[in-house]
């Protein structure tokens, strides 16, 4: 890796410069406002697009399509990647924005199932596809056409101002939504105005395309056409040769696995322990993050600076490593300040399953199609969806599952049997009885909820999020070569980010599940923080003093 000996400059930035990076910024904060709004607005797209099923079903195929956008993120990073090394950063980032905010507004504009049959929910499920496609390209052209504008010992500080875009984003999308949602009032958002949104998108994409059309090509990208040395078959050049293959692949498990993990652990995780495993009511969890994200958002800035003089690598490797050692004592303490009233119970009145592990499966479910019917499936998975702690006993084969509540044992029953819709009925309302009268909470009790100590522990997971993100940018761009760097740092950028990250709401709920502690999720985390930590410490090179007009 080259030195930054042979860098061009040093010089400050330069009032162009400082407008690459608000117009890099702005207009990624766009393209993830326009990639949460289906996550956000989910409830209404399923009953719009695919009214033609049950509303479970239609449910489940609306997550599916939320899926599918972060399934084809790395598709997104070699299809613009490849274009971004071959004609430029500019123009590749230009189109990214541009699919992105007209399938944004397509769905706006979508009839609905009633209207237009089987088509609705096929072009929903195609604009969703082609947003993960945009998002793939968009990241790692704004990292890339950024860093190559910052002078070299500011390039951590300017690329973290496109690690707050995500964050950004979805607060952009959740304020327009609500500002939207209040002016209309319930019934009106409900019929129609929750597609003002995505048709807001055209707005912020003109906006957008404004800005960026006045922007020039990167110094970097235009110093190696002038020079006929741009890459010919980027592909090929970045996964094709070892040694550029190598960093490709030490870039994802020695950096972005550990790192996404961790951003997903503190943000969205976090989210979903408090909502779906402690019951605090969607609101009060809200107002919680936000109040957390607005305090962490500039540690971005922070340790993007912070890197610029003493290393990315460092600050990445141990935000990864202090997350590991540390998650079990902060999610225990929300639970502690967030649900009183849950910890209370579980020490009181212990809860067991006896069940056939032969019959126990691991309810790995990401999109929420799978179905697990066996008795003992039936237990864990009414436990963990109610976020109840409970150890395993054995039973011998052929029996049904049972629970224990205290000293008040609950029968399961077979999901496949033909009385299965009835039994599960009295199942639940069994369950629900030995619960409320053992002691647990249905839900958390808004009087009983420590918002400055909760808040002070959301705020550590979101530091850590700064940590490990702020500085991936500036370190991503500057691990490959000029010729080829789009391709190369956004592929496992978006691996990791898109498939570690992304799945691991539904991979913690299945380990909950098969394990019975509501804490045992994190170990996934956990081993891939503490995966990369390793092999970032062994095999992963500094690299903030690296010259990226580097052409090997």
């Amino acid at each position: 890796m080259a030195t930054v000996s042979g860098q061009v400059s040093h010089a400050p930035m330069t009032k162009e410069e400082k407008r690459v990076i608000f117009a890099s910024s702005l207009g990624t904060v766009f393209e993830w406002y326009d990639f949460y709004l289906a996550g956000s607005l989910a409830a209404f797209i399923s009953k719009s697009f695919f009214s033609g099923v049950n509303p479970t079903a239609a449910f489940i195929f609306t997550l599916l399509g939320f899926a599918a956008g972060f399934a084809v993120r790395p598709f997104g990073a070699l299809v613009f990647g490849r274009l971004g090394d071959m004609v430029g950063r500019k123009y590749t980032f230009l189109i990214t924005i541009v699919i992105m905010g007209l399938s944004t507004c397509v769905v706006g504009f979508l009839p609905g199932y009633a209207a237009i049959g089987f088509a609705s929910p096929v072009i929903f499920i195609a604009m969703r596809l082609l947003q993960g496609l945009a998002l793939g390209g968009e990241y790692g052209g704004a990292a890339t056409y950024v860093a190559e504008h910052a002078p070299a010992n500011r390039r951590g500080f300017y690329t973290a101002w496109i690690q707050t875009t995500a964050t950004l984003g979805l607060f952009l999308s959740l304020l327009v939504i609500l500002g939207v949602r209040t002016a209309m009032g319930e019934d009106a958002f409900g019929t129609w105005g929750w597609r003002i949104p995505f048709i807001a998108s055209l707005v912020l994409l003109g906006i957008s395309v404004w800005i960026r059309l006045q922007l020039h090509e990167s110094p970097a990208f235009e110093r190696i056409k002038a020079e006929g040395k741009t890459s010919k078959a980027p592909l090929s050049e970045a996964f094709g040769q070892w040694k550029n293959l190598k960093i490709v692949i030490l870039a994802l498990i020695g950096v972005t696995a550990g790192q996404a993990v961790v951003w997903y652990t503190g943000q969205f995780y976090a989210l979903f322990f408090l909502t779906q495993t402690l019951k605090v009511d969607g609101a009060s969890a809200n107002i919680l993050i936000a109040i957390a994200l607005l305090i962490g958002t500039p540690f971005f800035l922070f340790f993007g600076s912070l890197s610029d003089r003493i290393g990315r690598k460092p600050i990445i490797l141990l935000g990864c490593l202090i997350a590991a050692l540390t998650y079990f004592p902060l999610f225990k303490a929300l639970t502690h300040y967030a649900n009183p009233a849950l910890e209370a119970a579980t020490q009181k009145a212990p809860i067991v399953v006896i069940a056939n592990p032969d019959d126990c499966s691991f309810q790995f479910n990401p999109v929420g199609t799978a179905k697990f019917t066996s008795s003992c499936d039936i237990a864990k998975s009414a436990l963990s969806k109610a976020g109840l702690n409970y150890d395993n006993v054995a039973a011998p084969a052929g029996t049904m599952a049972q629970i224990k509540v205290g000293d008040t044992t609950i029968d399961t029953y077979d999901g496949k049997a033909a009385d299965a819709k009835e039994a599960g009925k009295t199942f639940d309302k069994t369950l629900g009885t030995a619960l409320k009268t053992a002691g647990y909470p249905p839900k958390a009790d808004p009087a009983q909820i420590n918002w400055p100590m909760t808040v002070v522990i959301l705020t550590i997971l979101v530091i850590y999020v700064t940590m490990v993100y702020g500085p991936i940018a500036a370190m991503l761009v500057e691990m490959f070569p000029t010729r080829i760097r789009y391709t190369s740092m956004s592929l496992p950028y978006h691996i990791g980010n898109g498939w570690f990250g992304g799945f691991l709401p539904a991979t913690a709920f299945a380990i909950v599940a098969a394990k019975g502690n509501i804490y045992s999720g994190l170990w996934y985390p956990i081993i891939i923080a503490l995966g990369t930590f390793v092999i970032g410490m062994l095999f992963v090179q500094e690299t903030k003093d690296s010259n990226i007009y580097a052409q090997d």
